[in-house]
């Protein structure tokens, strides 16, 4: 898809303030720090809509951006993140679900992890629990060019295994630094729109 009008509509807490209108929505989710707000802004083709920050736990909201009038990408909070009161976790557990299970136009989420490393405890419980409510999911492995292209398939066997991934979801190598993914990921967002 060529992107060329992009605006973040609202960064919203509560299902009254998401924006209606029926428009197709894709969530990302992931967790603090591997890569979401990158993951966005190269898919855009924007240098920063979606606020990319060293300190983990930024977004705090859901973050609708409305993109080209067919679609929002839907920013959540990231997870595992410690730093954060146990109480404001639970808070942003409770508007993630909501949102994911109840969301009638939802029709995937991306699930970004970070090729470099095992999923961890967190991406899987995400991943078990996407699938126990059936919502499609494509898993985007981040930060690829972090790697030597000779080990990526190696990484992608391991976020496969250590997901259980179902037949079906794919799984796209992706680099917001090269661009590498790019094609794939609006080509599995497309079909599902």
């Amino acid at each position: 898809m060529k992107v060329n009008n992009v605006e973040l509509v609202i960064s919203a807490v509560k299902p009254e303030q998401y924006p209606e209108g029926g428009l197709p929505e894709f969530a990302l989710a992931g967790r603090s720090n591997v890569g979401k707000s990158s993951f966005i802004n190269k898919m855009i083709g924007r240098k920063a809509l979606a606020r990319t920050s060293s300190k983990p736990g930024k977004t705090q909201t859901l973050n609708f951006y409305k993109i080209e009038e067919q679609l929002f990408f839907v920013d959540v909070p990231g997870y595992g993140y410690a730093k954060v009161s146990k109480t404001e976790r639970e808070a942003w557990g409770k508007m993630i679900e909501r949102y994911i299970t109840a969301r009638d136009v939802l029709r995937a989420v991306l699930l970004i992890v970070d090729l470099r490393h095992p999923p961890t405890s967190d991406d899987r419980m995400m991943y078990d629990f996407l699938k126990h409510y059936n919502i499609p999911t494509i898993v985007i492995a981040t930060k690829a060019d972090k790697i030597p292209k000779g080990k990526w398939d190696k990484h992608k066997k391991v976020v496969k295994e250590t997901l259980d991934m179902e037949k079906g979801d794919p799984l796209i190598v992706f680099s917001s630094e090269i661009g590498l993914g790019f094609e794939q990921a609006w080509s599995e967002i497309e079909k599902r729109m």
